[in-house]
């Protein structure tokens, strides 16, 4: 297993093992495995008995798998959970821990296209075997929804003016390399440069992977995947991502309308824990400026209600 710290130094990695409440002889998940950072400190609290799964789509990160007959590394969107622990056997599951959002080895990976330091083909694609890139993306959707993939996963404030400068771009020659787009966004900068350039990124980013509904669907299958008793541990880096686990977490839905029981009680599946996010230590921040922006939160799987005869 190479370095995990070259390939993504680990987030909240004490605060996520305190949060799973980890069993010597139980089924863990790292939904996000990497560079096995958070797994191999799973395994290192793991008895004989142990078992650790863990889910990545990006073809990279079969390289950092941990030589380790307790792990078994599913090569597959998250989104696919349920699926393939069902195929394994393996449920319910007593812990469940996902750190989402871009690696730092797919940003300091040129090729992959994912950051604005390099000109680079435009890719973004976090499998690489499947999907469209980044570049076919932007040359094949409409106008309308470049408006609204450039508002809503990048809160661009000039998306609508962002999105006709893409559509009249591409009538002249495709926008093929992160520097084609990174010249072609750089006409229209609002506010800090940097800052502009890494929302269009992730807009384009997270469109492209359909990461707010991989991650929908991920939560669902979480709580149904879970024991009772079993921790969920989702760490964030955007409100995007962290709205969406904080409203299921607290409600069991997207919407801000809780299902009810007969009584008007509210139906969940989960509770969590603590009322408020955990974010970095000072020691982490300066350790690992990518920690700054991260939010961890963790809910608990609910016991069946008893059904009355």
């Amino acid at each position: 297993m190479k370095n995990d710290h070259a390939y993504h130094a680990p987030v909240l990695l004490h605060e996520a093992l305190e949060g799973l409440q980890i069993q010597s002889a139980g089924t863990y998940v790292d939904a996000t495995f990497g560079g096995g950072g958070h797994s191999r400190a799973i395994l290192g609290r793991l008895g004989p008995q142990g078992r650790l799964f863990g889910w990545d789509q990006d073809p990279d990160a079969a390289e950092q798998v941990p030589a380790d007959p307790r792990f078994c590394l599913i090569p597959e969107n998250f989104r696919h959970l349920q699926r393939f622990l069902r195929l394994h056997a393996a449920l319910p599951v007593q812990g469940i821990l996902a750190d989402l959002g871009v690696s730092s080895h797919q940003l300091d990976t040129a090729a992959r296209g994912f950051s604005t330091r390099f000109d680079a083909a435009l890719d973004m694609r976090m499998d690489t075997r499947t999907g469209v890139t980044a570049a076919q993306w932007l040359e094949q959707v409409s106008e309308e929804m470049l408006v609204q993939a450039f508002s809503r996963y990048g809160e661009v404030r000039n998306s609508k003016r962002l999105a006709a400068a893409v559509v009249l771009a591409r009538r002249d020659a495709p926008l093929r390399t992160t520097g084609d787009l990174v010249r072609l966004a750089d006409t229209l900068v609002v506010g800090q440069r940097n800052k502009y350039l890494a929302q269009v990124f992730q807009a384009i980013r997270m469109a492209v992977n359909d990461e707010l509904g991989a991650l929908e669907e991920f939560l669902v299958q979480a709580e149904q995947c879970l024991a009772p008793g079993g921790r969920l541990v989702v760490i964030t880096y955007h409100s995007l991502e962290d709205r969406p686990v904080k409203q299921f977490l607290l409600h069991g839905r997207f919407d801000r309308e809780p299902e009810k029981d007969f009584y008007g009680n509210p139906i969940r599946g989960m509770v969590p824990v603590g009322r408020k996010p955990i974010t970095a230590s000072d020691e982490e921040l300066r350790a690992n400026p990518r920690s700054r922006s991260a939010k961890m939160r963790i809910a608990e799987r609910l016991a069946a209600p008893e059904k009355k005869d």
